[in-house]
């Protein structure tokens, strides 16, 4: 688009033919206000460094002074310069010119082709399945001097495509690839294409494929790779993390159900399955839901049948398939009254909390096995704890019921070590629910462990034989209070 600025406060002047603008531009760089940055380049910015001002204007520039080049290969992914300051261009010619902080390097090719896309001026960008082609050619130079993205970097940007779009998308790609190779030229190019899609979509072997996203995808296993990076965040922070061993305290069969029992109460109450504590005792005592409220009492019933019981809540998984299996087992008993919610499978469809996408239904399994590797290298139980229920929260992997199988999913590490459990009061849910959001929006992960640790410190003073005295303890540090403005206190005994 034409500058209609003044030409002594334009940032970027270009020199020109016109004689005018000509013996302008050299009294405005005789006087001082303007300066020379580049063949051709000058700019009224006196004062930042010329690399600055030369990036920041690098796709005006290229439309002005080379009309009709494309930007193509990596850079029409990436849109910026690799980090040694490479551009790449496709032109009719090939040379390599120098501007301040960048290279760019012009390749001899086709021009702009129908599907192109205009950019800037007259600066082209190769369409997404050009840019393919591109860069599938052969290329003696590695790294970021290469005009090619790596072979895994390309696998998984046709991986996303197949993740976010699915496979009609990525086949459209392929047919346009199809036809624009003959155009181009490029017959090697989307031979090499059409492997590596076919790859993906399993219908040719995936030996030819080096990404692990690509790879997984290939093994029916896609995974979402941004939540993985998120739990890498977090085990990485709680690997290097020293936590206190807190031991757990109620030892005897009843002191266990008791808390147990707070436990299955709360979890629930936190999610919105609500009774009051003498409701909630009858549906525990008698083993039979109210009349009224028969899904809910069951949801009590049946967290509580999973976390009073030692010797399953002791259990812990080895492998990524045991993980499944033990988790998929516990969320069948959880929400057994639930059948359209259901229980013991992997959600069907996506599921939202406020604005808040959790992982795309068909990412689940795959996202949860690569997962695994994390939680296996952690070696506190404390740490082991807050990570595999991070994990299932982020992930949310069935269609109802994840808050509280991620809860018994982590007092079951608790359990497993003899730490103490982990209860999340009524009072605590705004900071429990905050820590996580902070986390998942924010990628810091520190609120969140802090967050645990108190709840922790909290719970290990929960113990009585008596159930009525482990209430009475409870009520003393506002266990039950649904005031936002009250406070979790944390009263040693």
């Amino acid at each position: 688009m034409e500058n209609k600025l003044p030409l002594h406060l334009q940032e970027v002047i270009f020199s020109s033919e016109d004689s005018k603008v000509s013996i302008q531009i050299s009294k405005l760089l005789k006087s001082g206000a303007i300066r020379k940055i580049a063949p051709r380049i000058f700019s009224s910015n006196l004062d930042e460094p010329i690399e600055g001002i030369i990036r920041r204007n690098l796709f005006y520039i290229l439309g002005n002074l080379y009309p009709g080049v494309i930007l193509s290969h990596r850079s029409a992914f990436e849109f910026q310069p690799t980090k040694t300051g490479e551009l790449f261009i496709t032109s009719t010619y090939t040379k390599k010119v120098r501007l301040p902080g960048i290279t760019l390097q012009f390749l001899e090719g086709y021009p702009p082709i129908q599907g192109d896309n205009k950019f800037s001026g007259e600066l082209y960008v190769s369409q997404k399945a050009r840019a393919f082609l591109e860069n599938l050619q052969a290329t003696k130079k590695l790294g970021s001097a290469s005009k090619c993205l790596s072979l895994p970097e390309i696998e998984e940007r046709l991986e996303q495509i197949i993740r976010v779009n699915g496979e009609d998308e990525i086949n459209k790609l392929r047919d346009q690839a199809r036809i624009i190779s003959v155009q181009l030229e490029m017959p090697k190019e989307f031979e090499k294409l059409n492997r590596l899609v076919s790859a993906l979509l399993t219908t040719k072997t995936s030996k030819i494929l080096s990404s692990p996203l690509a790879i997984a995808r290939a093994f029916g296993k896609p995974y979402d790779p941004i939540r993985l990076e998120l739990f890498e965040t977090l085990f990485r922070e709680l690997k290097q993390t020293e936590f206190p061993y807190r031991e757990e305290k109620n030892t005897t069969p009843t002191s266990f159900r008791n808390f147990a029992f707070y436990e299955s109460y709360f979890s629930n109450y936190i999610e919105g399955t609500r009774f009051n504590i003498d409701e909630a005792k009858e549906i525990i005592q008698t083993n039979r839901p109210l009349p009224a409220r028969n899904d809910d009492s069951h949801d009590v019933l049946g967290t509580y049948q999973i976390v009073s019981n030692k010797k399953e809540i002791e259990i812990t998984p080895s492998t990524p398939e045991e993980f499944l299996k033990i988790m998929s087992f516990r969320h069948s008993i959880l929400l057994s009254a639930r059948i359209d919610k259901n229980p013991g499978f992997f959600k069907d469809k996506n599921n939202f909390a406020g604005s808040t996408a959790f992982v795309d239904f068909n990412l689940v399994r795959g996202t949860l096995e690569q997962s695994f590797d994390f939680y296996s290298a952690l070696d506190h139980p404390f740490a082991k704890a807050a990570y595999i229920m991070f994990v299932i929260s982020e992930v949310h992997p069935f269609l109802d019921g994840n808050g509280r199988i991620a809860r018994v999913m982590m007092n079951a590490e608790l359990v497993k070590a003899q730490q103490s459990k982990i209860i999340i009061p009524t009072v605590f849910r705004e900071d429990y629910m905050g820590a996580l959001k902070k986390f998942t929006k924010q990628r810091k992960c520190d609120t969140y462990i802090k967050m645990l640790q108190r709840a922790q410190e909290f719970s290990a003073n929960v113990f009585a034989d008596k159930m009525d005295e482990m209430q009475d303890y409870l009520t003393s540090c506002n266990a039950f209070i649904e005031d936002s403005d009250v406070i979790l206190k944390i009263m040693p005994r």
